[in-house]
């Protein structure tokens, strides 16, 4: 990923490196502050930017890719699981769905994010601006979660 960017300035790099998958805020902001010795604010707003841009089409799209699978006889099988397991537990979150979905988002460890939470979110039906709300509320807690840790860390560093 490193390598790819390379070529990019900076300020591109996070804002790239903050909308993949499993990176997100979790790689960009120490990539940003510690390695590119970019200043916190700037790293943070581009990297909370970046990890939003996927939200709108996550929460859009997925849907109707599984409505798609649903309908194949390869993913039938798997899209109709993963919908009546989506639909099972929206009962259950609708109650609290937004703040354990910000929470969720929040937290900056593996598995979570806002890739995960938008899925998370489309699998259970909340509305599009609901989860987009709480997809950019997680990801600014994760964001100041993470210039903390930048912080710290940078500092036992040097």
């Amino acid at each position: 990923m490193i390598e790819f960017l390379s070529n990019f300035p900076d300020w591109l790099k996070i804002l790239i490196s903050s909308a993949v998958p499993i990176f997100e805020l979790r790689f960009s902001i120490p990539f940003g502050i510690l390695l590119l010795e970019m200043p916190y604010i700037n790293t943070y707003v581009l990297a909370v930017i970046g990890s939003i841009i996927p939200a709108p089409f996550i929460l859009w799209l997925i849907p109707s890719i599984l409505e798609w699978m649903k309908g194949t006889k390869i993913f039938g099988k798997l899209g109709n699981w993963i919908y009546d397991l989506g639909m099972k537990k929206s009962e259950v979150i609708d109650k609290y769905s937004f703040w354990s979905l910000v929470m969720f988002i929040a937290i900056p460890l593996p598995g979570t994010g806002v890739w995960t939470g938008c899925l998370a979110a489309s699998l259970m039906r909340v509305k599009f601006k609901k989860g987009l709300l709480a997809a950019f509320i997680g990801s600014s807690i994760a964001g100041i979660a993470m210039i903390i840790l930048s912080s710290v860390f940078g500092m036992a560093i040097l």
